[in-house]
């Protein structure tokens, strides 16, 4: 990635590295001490749902190993459940659960068996997924991709990137899956970045890492110059998203519902860089504008 982002510079990208990044935008704008209330999913969610900004239903909140029978029980009666570390991070961890026709728990595409659900949240707790810090396990409801995702590549949940910088979008990205990213949509397991144009509400070329694309690479599906529903309201929430948080620059992650609409998936204080090749276009050049 850094190879990249370095061969873009002569390219009149305006790219920004990490260290630059972090210097210029990370350090000056976001205090340490508030780090947390993005990185723990479970801090994060509870400020959304206290300022009434729209995310997936919280089923339960799991901290020990010995109450993961107890959380269970909890939660078991739901056909669809998302297993997610509270503090992990690039999709690490995250586990999507829904009943068969006879009941059984399916998980990529296999039947899972209570003792291994179990086992995996075990591992959240004891922090494989964090950095062996300790953990919590967020059990949720699970997402339903809007149609307008079936339309591009039909399995997994893309979301939107936005960044924002004193409340202000800056840039935005679309992350879908591919075969090889196994329905999720992060990029650095294999998913791929769409650049939007944030004035007209439309996608643009879609990168995987080595060549831009107007189609989805796996299946042809149309990309470029899609109409992404829901755009004003993407923007909105993520603008009252920044306004909740005591940080000043920062990504904020979102999904589109089928039935609910755009929900909050997760606020990143140090958003990727990836974005920038998504669109075609450096952050320096992005905060020339701004």
């Amino acid at each position: 990635m850094l190879q990249i982002i370095r061969k873009s510079l002569h390219n009149n990208f305006e790219a920004m590295g990490i260290n630059e990044r972090n210097v210029s935008l990370i350090y000056p704008n976001n205090k340490r001490k508030y780090y947390k209330l993005a990185d723990d999913k479970v801090l994060a969610k509870e400020i959304l749902h206290d300022k009434g900004i729209p995310c997936s239903e919280t089923y339960a909140v799991i901290e020990r190993i010995s109450k993961i029978q107890e959380g269970w029980n909890i939660v078991k009666k739901y056909d669809k459940l998302a297993i997610k570390p509270a503090n992990g991070s690039g999709g690490g961890g995250i586990k999507i659960l829904k009943k068969n026709g006879d009941g059984n728990w399916v998980s990529s595409g296999r039947i899972i068996e209570e003792e291994e659900i179990f086992l995996h949240m075990a591992s959240i707790i004891m922090g494989q997924y964090s950095l062996g810090s300790d953990d919590r396990v967020l059990i949720e409801k699970c997402i339903e991709s809007h149609s307008f995702f079936h339309e591009i590549y039909p399995a997994g949940v893309p979301d939107f990137r936005v960044i924002l910088l004193h409340q202000k979008p800056l840039i935005s990205m679309l992350r879908v899956p591919t075969d090889k990213s196994d329905g999720k949509a992060n990029l650095h397991q294999g998913g791929l970045g769409i650049g939007i144009d944030m004035e007209k509400g439309t996608l643009t070329n879609a990168y995987d890492g080595k060549s831009y694309f107007k189609v989805h690479p796996d299946n042809g599906n149309q990309i470029f110059g899609k109409k992404i529903p829901y755009w004003n309201d993407i923007i909105k929430i993520s603008e009252a998203t920044a306004a909740s948080f005591p940080l000043n620059y920062l990504g904020v992650d979102i999904v589109i519902d089928q039935d609910m609409g755009p929900l909050i998936m997760e606020v990143n204080v140090r958003p990727g860089l990836g974005i920038q090749l998504a669109n075609k276009t450096g952050m320096k050049k992005v905060l020339k504008k701004s």
